[in-house]
């Protein structure tokens, strides 16, 4: 089950009030940081880049592949384990526009975990320690530790 806090909005589209939530000169910020790491191919400079400017929370000796995407409006709310790979093009959100509602969730991955390249992780999602999550995925619920997970939707085997 996804872990998510949910604001209902009454009458217009919440992504017409997007800077209610996010302050437009921290977005353009994290915009700015995150399109200059996604092409950065220095893997230390990047990973430091993401702990001391974005906040995120990341262990040693975890990796982003080329084109990675974390969240734009709240990339504080990652946590990634020690030794994990985040393969390419991999887009990690933690908040949702919905018709009627926004939503955020933290999003946690454990150690020892291979991210596969194409995976989008949605809001709210907890990925345990050494799981495998094939290409082009959508993590749409939670993953035990242990598991090989694939597909959209997810699928999840036990090793």
């Amino acid at each position: 089950m996804r872990n998510l806090k949910k604001r209902t909005v009454d009458g217009v589209n919440p992504l017409w009030r997007m800077y209610r939530y996010v302050k437009s000169v921290k977005m353009f910020r994290q915009t700015v940081l995150i399109e200059l790491c996604r092409y950065l191919p220095n893997v230390k400079l990047k990973h430091w880049v993401y702990c001391n400017c974005l906040k995120m929370s990341i262990g040693p000796n975890t990796a982003f592949a080329f084109k990675v995407v974390p969240d734009l409006l709240y990339p504080e709310y990652i946590t990634i384990g020690e030794n994990c790979v985040i393969g390419y093009n991999t887009t990690i959100l933690t908040h949702e526009f919905l018709v009627d509602a926004f939503t955020t969730g933290p999003v946690k991955i454990g150690n020892h975990t291979l991210i596969g390249a194409n995976v989008t992780i949605l809001p709210g999602v907890t990925i345990g320690d050494y799981v495998k999550i094939g290409a082009g995925s959508v993590v749409s619920k939670d993953i035990p530790d242990h598991a090989l997970a694939y597909g959209n939707p997810i699928q999840i085997k036990y090793k």
